[in-house]
């Protein structure tokens, strides 16, 4: 594959089960070594959308190719060259460390094996646990056996399904930067996540809602693209505050951050009037702030749902 063409180009997917569209219309480009976020809610179509892009799920419309092979076609070659991980840890509880990577390695029939399990046990620090049994490990370490074995057979793109849901966050931080060495390696990888800081930590995210593609692009695009205004107000009774700004023209979320409320809108001289007011209230601060990746999220999800035929 030519290092300059994207890993991954389709458009006009879409996917139906039975009378149900769940994927509509989608194109996206992935660049090579892309760590590529997919965000949405439940049932948004992210996990049937990534599984198409990578051959493992056949469209019912649309083109594109994934590594250089036709997404139709050649999904074998595609299927390959891909390592898949699950939400629920898929390897064998009662095998040890090693023989689930000396498992997996047979079947990709990974040569030379015993070199290679070695080389992956130290590279993800299982050197002291080679021997432990993968039930006995922490939800952690059984996350990072689990990314060990997909790139046990040096795959050119990684598919990650929720890969740290229910994991502590010292846990996330190191999978992550697992995930960016890989990437940083030449891996592309395609991440489907909830947590807004998993998302910040991607090069590029793509936002799905009812199977539709509603944003895409760096954070700082998103963000910017999303033509959101916000403020910051800090104070006593906050939430008595909240229901008082959620009825004034010009507002169109509130949303309690920490010890602060998130006002935001899409006209800065409607909100600014809103707000006025009660700017003059002695006993809050107001302070201009950037809208947060959430606040882009859950506005695109109202709007898009408010516009639904």
């Amino acid at each position: 594959m030519n290092a300059a063409e994207p890993a991954i180009r389709v458009q006009g997917l879409a996917k139906r089960f039975g009378t149900k569209t769940v994927v509509d219309d989608f194109a996206i480009d992935v660049p090579r070594g892309a760590i590529f976020g997919f965000l949405g809610p439940n049932g948004s179509g992210k996990t049937t959308t990534i599984r198409m892009l990578c051959g493992l799920l056949t469209p019912d419309a649309g083109e594109g190719a994934c590594l250089g092979f036709d997404i139709r076609r050649q999904a074998a070659e595609i299927k390959r060259r891909v390592g898949y991980m699950t939400q629920r840890f898929g390897l064998y509880e009662d095998m040890s460390v090693r023989q689930n990577l000396e498992f997996i390695g047979r079947m990709y029939d990974v040569q030379p094996l015993k070199e290679r399990t070695e080389q992956i046990i130290v590279k993800f620090g299982f050197a002291q646990r080679r021997d432990q049994l993968a039930g006995a490990l922490s939800g952690g370490w059984k996350q990072r056996l689990a990314l060990a074995a997909c790139v046990l057979h040096r795959p050119e793109l990684l598919l990650l399904d929720e890969p740290t849901a229910g994991v502590d966050p010292n846990a996330r931080r190191e999978f992550w930067e697992m995930i960016h060495e890989l990437a940083a390696d030449g891996v592309t990888v395609l991440v489907s996540t909830h947590y807004m800081d998993e998302a910040e930590r991607c090069h590029r995210i793509a936002y799905l809602a009812w199977g539709k593609l509603l944003l895409q692009g760096t954070v700082a695009e998103v963000v910017a693209q999303s033509g959101l205004t916000a403020w910051a107000v800090s104070g006593p009774d906050l939430p008595a505050l909240q229901v008082q700004l959620r009825q004034r023209p010009g507002v169109d979320m509130v949303a309690a951050f920490g010890t602060a409320l998130h006002v935001t809108g899409t006209n800065a001289a409607a909100l600014a009037a809103a707000i006025a007011p009660l700017r003059d209230d002695p006993r809050y601060h107001w302070e201009p702030t950037e809208p947060s990746l959430e606040d882009v999220f859950i506005h695109t999800l109202a709007h898009a749902g408010a516009n639904r035929p």
